[in-house]
Formats: C-alpha cells, sequence, structure tokens
C-alpha cells in the first residue's frame, strides 16, 4: 500500500517521493529560502498546483532532476493531514 498526499488542485503525490513540506511565509522570510526558490523558478522547476496565491511549498524528487518545488494553495499542516494510504494495486 503507498501513501500519498493531496497539495490541492486534485494533485496527488506519492509521500516516498517528498523531501519535506514548508511555509512559503516563514521560507521567504530569510535570504537563503528566498534564493532557493528563485533559482528553482528561473531552472523551471516549480509546479503551481495552487491556482492561487500559495501558501506553502513542497520539494519532491524528480528523475530526471534533483528536485522539483511544487507550489500549493494549503498550508503545511494541511498538506500532511491529508496523507492517505492508498491501494494502487
Amino acid at each position: 500500500m503507498k501513501t500519498y498526499l493531496h497539495i490541492g488542485q486534485n494533485e496527488l503525490l506519492r509521500a516516498e517521493s517528498v523531501v519535506g513540506v514548508f511555509d512559503l511565509d516563514h521560507c521567504t522570510v530569510s535570504r537563503r529560502g528566498r534564493e532557493y526558490l528563485s533559482r528553482a523558478d528561473a531552472d523551471g522547476l516549480t509546479l503551481d498546483a495552487s491556482g492561487q496565491l500559495p501558501r506553502s511549498f513542497v520539494v519532491t524528487t524528480h528523475p530526471y532532476h534533483a528536485q522539483i518545488v511544487r507550489l500549493s494553495p494549503l498550508s503545511p499542516a494541511a498538506i500532511l493531514r491529508r496523507g492517505e494510504p492508498w491501494d494502487a494495486e
């Protein structure tokens, strides 16, 4: 059984691919956080699953890139509560 995280806008991520779930407001306060997000955006590695003002971002592994940043309209706490096992077999 695999666990998936729902991050908004009908987007599900496999839990084992998630590196971290971060609060966007807290991370953009620091220079390093802003630089990380700017670099990911400039490299085309940011995907917007929010469809509106994002509240958090989820960093995931990817077969072709080291990491992908996915923006989400949900808070980190809401994303983590939405993790659910799902039998994909």
